[in-house]
């Protein structure tokens, strides 16, 4: 295999963001390597702690985080905030940027062998760490995931377009392979941990409930449901091949506001998405609007094609006596 020292051709990438985004392939590079061989190197899986929020941590997570952490200190990165991290860590004091990243997304399924990634964000640096990253979502000027699988791919946007590369194992190089990937406008696929239905709220039953019907519901077409428990991997099948993907709020203690973090998972994806052409919210209003209260703060998320998307939220808009019908008599979508 030929190494190549840039990780990455620069042809599609903004010059002054090509440090940045170089060492973050130069390390996804690196961390596919580790992950192909899974056990045969070193046990990836186990758990080694919890992070700030008391979710438990694999070996993998804490070595992703270490991983990006020492290559992005040589690029231009003022603040460095990671899901696997309390605080914001300071890289360099010049640095023009702050980076929030979550380096191994998905890590439930680092033993069974299903696709994984990282998610990562970029704005402008502030003078203070916090005020970096608890601001609009609109305000990034970059993000994007990497996803470990059969392949090893990038998706990435810097506000005009979503790009999308995979890493050629001759070269061992991200290679560009659509500069402009979008997103389907429908899609008769959806996303959603089914287990937690009675914790749901009616609008979210409601709305799957009419999927499930199929063509002797309101809807009158066939749908199908996906779950991966990878947010790197639901991303990637909806910008491949459209669909919609839920996680919603429910009743479950420490569910009340989602579960899905606004900084490091649904403020890029948030952006990615609708820079190729999706939709990204709560459920009703947009994630690009909004501001995360707090460096872990938790958000409502759905994002996908738009058309669903959009159909999704006008569910919140059924009066009581609709969204608790059964759904022949739904209002909304008959005829």
């Amino acid at each position: 295999m030929r190494i190549s020292s840039t990780a990455i051709s620069g042809d599609h990438i903004p010059a002054n963001l090509q440090p940045v985004v170089n060492a973050l392939c130069d390390t996804a590079r690196e961390l596919a390597v580790i992950i192909a061989k899974g056990p045969l190197g070193q046990s990836l899986g186990h758990e080694v702690g919890e992070n700030s929020d008391g979710d438990g941590q694999k070996a993998l997570d804490v070595l992703a985080d270490d991983m990006f952490l020492a290559k992005l200190c040589n690029a231009n990165i003022r603040w460095y905030a990671s899901e696997e991290q309390e605080d914001v860590i300071s890289l360099d004091r010049e640095g023009r940027y702050a980076l929030a990243i979550d380096p191994l997304d998905g890590s439930s399924n680092i033993d069974v062998n299903v696709s994984i990634g990282t998610i990562f964000s970029i704005y402008e640096a502030h003078g203070e760490a916090n005020e970096s990253f608890l601001r609009p979502a609109s305000e990034q000027i970059a993000a994007g995931y990497i996803i470990y699988g059969p392949q090893t791919g990038l998706a990435i946007t810097f506000g005009a377009g979503t790009q999308f590369y995979l890493l050629n194992p001759d070269s061992n190089r991200f290679e560009l392979v659509d500069p402009s990937i979008r997103v389907s406008d429908s899609s008769t696929e959806y996303a959603i941990n089914a287990s937690n239905y009675r914790h749901w709220d009616k609008p979210i039953r409601a709305y799957i409930d009419d999927c499930i019907a199929g063509s002797e519901g309101p809807r009158s077409e066939e749908f199908n449901m996906r779950w991966v428990a990878s947010l790197v991997a639901e991303t990637h099948r909806i910008l491949s091949r459209g669909g919609v993907f839920l996680y919603p709020s429910d009743s479950r203690s420490g569910y009340a506001s989602g579960r899905l973090r606004m900084v490091y998972e649904c403020a890029p994806i948030a952006f990615l998405i609708e820079q190729a052409g999706g939709k990204a919210t709560d459920g009703t209003m947009p994630i690009m609007q909004q501001s995360a209260s707090s460096l872990h703060a938790r958000t409502s998320f759905v994002f996908g094609s738009p058309d669903n998307v959009s159909r999704i939220a006008d569910y919140f808009s059924l009066s009581e006596q609709e969204v608790s019908a059964l759904f022949n008599s739904r209002g909304l979508f008959r005829a």
